[in-house]
């Protein structure tokens, strides 16, 4: 036992700390405030208080074994292993997709001994790294003028995009966008030549243009009434309570009931059959309305903390695949953030993403900190100069 602990205590020590713990402070009031959060829909659903409580922190645990997982593997292990994960998770969704039923209007949801998951969460970290990967691998062929980069390029762009098409499929059009963003955002910041990145997106543009052609020709539609609805009612919200808006419009009542100062911890009104599912991916809302503007000012400051971390580790680390993994986990915290809190200011279209550590989920959960986990590995490497290429 005291050998096991001394490998806890140097691993810990390899880590670094800020990120480490300003993570576990952010997780640890995340899953506190889902008691209150959730208080109303455990009652609808007859289940006891903690219900949501409990199953979250399971959540917490199996993220923190995985991440422990991670720690142990070296980062060069992935670049061996290849595209190989993100093709098997890639035609387990397409079967999923064929098979599986509609949860709140979209496909995206698996089951494995009676527990529903989702594998386009997991895809999120999985495909982050193995872009690292290819773009550590063919660093020194992508930074050489003289060779043609077009199978490369090409590559990449399937390996990244495989997975966002059949999300989309699958009617989930927040984790499609958010792991769009995350490919872009890495791609932009890429090895790749930029006369090359401006010709690649502007064929995909031309792609996507003629995709969206042949599926209004042949369907009628591209999206969804519900879809269509939350891209064009998102900025007068309250004007089209009756027709979508509603979730969005009592976020923003919730949010001003809350003042500087909140209502107090468990009095929200809003969580009471205003909001669906307060707990998930509304629930900042409940917190400003509970806790106030000024007092939710130390969680915008604990997620600048963890990005500028990340960004930092980023441009630390000494490798390339390193510097992308923590490059794109960044991005993948930052684009959340971002989707989630300005579907629920109104300032782009609601698309039910999880805000990161304060929303309940499962999937989303373990997938966060397995990121993070990465990010720490990355860290250790670097800081003990192991480099693998």
């Amino acid at each position: 036992m005291s050998s096991i602990i001394k490998k806890i205590k140097a691993k810990v020590n390899d880590m670094d700390k800020i990120l480490l713990f300003t993570s576990i402070i952010m997780i640890s009031f995340g899953l506190l405030n889902i008691v209150t959060a959730s208080s109303r829909e455990a009652v609808s659903k007859d289940v006891q208080l903690y219900y949501y409580f409990y199953r979250h922190l399971i959540m917490i645990i199996i993220g923190i074994i995985l991440a422990i997982v991670i720690l142990k593997i070296p980062t060069v292990f992935y670049k061996n292993i290849g595209v190989v994960p993100v093709l098997l998770l890639a035609a387990y969704m397409g079967i999923s997709l064929l098979s599986s039923g509609e949860i709140r209007g979209a496909k995206n949801w698996s089951a494995i001994g009676g527990q529903t998951f989702q594998p386009s969460e997991i895809a999120k970290p999985l495909v982050i790294v193995t872009i690292a990967c290819l773009y550590d691998k063919y660093f020194r062929k992508l930074t050489n003028p003289k060779i043609n980069h077009t199978d490369i390029i090409a590559k990449i762009i399937i390996i990244s995009l495989i997975i966002p098409v059949i999300v989309f499929f699958q009617k989930d059009l927040g984790t499609m966008a958010i792991q769009v963003a995350i490919f872009m955002s890495m791609f932009l910041f890429s090895p790749v030549p930029k006369r090359e990145k401006i010709e690649t997106i502007g064929i995909l543009f031309i792609v996507a243009l003629a995709s969206i052609a042949v599926m209004f020709a042949v369907r009628g539609n591209v999206l969804t009434g519900a879809q269509s609805s939350r891209l064009t009612d998102y900025l007068h919200p309250c004007r089209n309570y009756e027709e979508g808006g509603y979730q969005v419009c009592n976020g923003i009542i919730a949010i001003n009931d809350g003042g500087l100062f909140g209502l107090g911890i468990g009095k929200s009104k809003q969580k009471y059959s205003y909001i669906p599912e307060p707990h998930t991916d509304s629930v900042f809302s409940i917190i400003a309305e509970e806790y106030g503007l000024i007092r939710v000012t130390p969680i915008f400051l604990g997620y600048l903390i963890i990005l500028y971390r990340v960004m930092m580790l980023a441009s630390r680390a000494n490798t390339i695949r390193g510097r992308y993994i923590c490059f794109g986990v960044g991005m993948y915290i930052f684009i959340h953030i971002f989707i989630n809190l300005g579907g629920l200011f109104a300032v782009i279209p609601l698309t039910g993403v999880p805000l990161p550590f304060l929303s309940y989920g499962g999937s989303y959960t373990i997938s966060l900190i397995a990121a993070l986990a990465l990010v720490q590995q990355v860290h250790v490497e670097t800081k003990n100069q192991k480099i693998k290429l």
